[in-house]
């Protein structure tokens, strides 16, 4: 598998079978799916704690390194993709429509090359 020939349904199928597996649905509620998110969010961020801006870059791309980085990411997706599906998310839907909300709050004019929140543009 590979993102170019992955879809998304594909995904979250596949993690709806390894949780209907281990009888896991009975806690994978969005409030608790939620919580595992921010908790390997929290481990993602961990292996890049106290590195520079500069170096985090090296560090995730690092052989020594990368597996560990995508380990964590894959933890975070697949969390993600869960609660998507448990909550009846069309991720593309949501994606699409964000960014157009994105798109109004940030304007290219006002918002290119500048980190203000767009409150403050």
């Amino acid at each position: 598998m590979n993102d170019n020939t992955t879809t998304i349904t594909h995904l979250k199928t596949l993690i709806t079978e390894f949780v209907a597996e281990r009888d896991w649905q009975q806690f994978h509620d969005p409030k608790n799916l939620v919580m595992a998110l921010s908790s390997e969010v929290g481990e993602l961020a961990d292996i890049f704690r106290w590195v520079s801006s500069d170096k985090s870059i090296t560090l995730a791309t690092d052989p020594e390194n990368k597996q560990a980085v995508a380990n964590e990411l894959a933890d975070v997706m697949m969390f993600a993709l869960e609660f998507a599906s448990v909550c009846g998310i069309d991720i593309a839907e949501a994606i699409d429509a964000k960014s157009k909300i994105n798109a109004e709050k940030y304007p290219v004019a006002k918002s290119k090359g500048s980190p203000k929140k767009y409150d403050r543009l």
